[in-house]
């Protein structure tokens, strides 16, 4: 049987050579964009929908670019004295960077739901994700009985509660 067409694609992504010089400009463009940007199309359409993203009205693709590397703490509200706890930089989180990602694409687009999140590149600063939003007050969503289950009230601000597939995953539950 022959290949989908979603393989080759996918397939072209894995082949990193042909695309090179075309993402070395993209990524250079991405870098002086917002944190948050919304975009039109996904840019790896195989990814998107196989994590379930449907081009019709009701879905919202976001870009969203986490600076790589360790994060820091806050440098105020350390109470106590033990200096060795009082440290602010070199700190793994407990998070992934896609749900880092996930939760600035919810706090940008509030009224919006995040489905899921996928890696897009990478540079020496930032790594970049595409994030998967679902609106779910919108008529189409609402009707269509694949998607309608995130219309439901505990579906809400889910990204924060850990119930994406990035927050099962650093929580230990996938």
């Amino acid at each position: 049987m022959g290949k989908s067409f979603y393989k080759y694609i996918s397939d072209a992504w894995k082949k990193s050579e042909e695309l090179k010089e075309i993402f070395k400009k993209r990524l250079i463009e991405w870098r002086r964009d917002p944190v948050v940007k919304r975009i039109e199309k996904p840019t790896r359409l195989d990814r998107a929908r196989a994590l379930g993203y449907r081009a019709k009205q009701g879905f919202v693709i976001a870009r969203v670019k986490v600076r790589r590397g360790g994060r820091k703490r806050r440098l105020y509200g350390r109470g106590g004295r033990k200096p060795s706890k009082a440290g602010l930089v070199k700190f793994t989180p407990k998070k992934s960077l896609k749900w880092i990602a996930e939760e600035k694409a919810q706090r940008k687009f509030k009224n919006l739901e995040v489905l899921n999140s996928y890696p897009v590149g990478e540079d020496g600063k930032y790594k970049y994700f595409e994030v998967i939003l679902v609106d779910p007050n919108h008529p189409s969503i609402k009707a269509d009985p694949k998607i309608n289950w995130i219309c439901e009230k505990q579906h809400r601000k889910r990204v924060f509660r850990g119930l994406t597939s990035a927050g099962k995953k650093a929580r230990g539950l996938r």
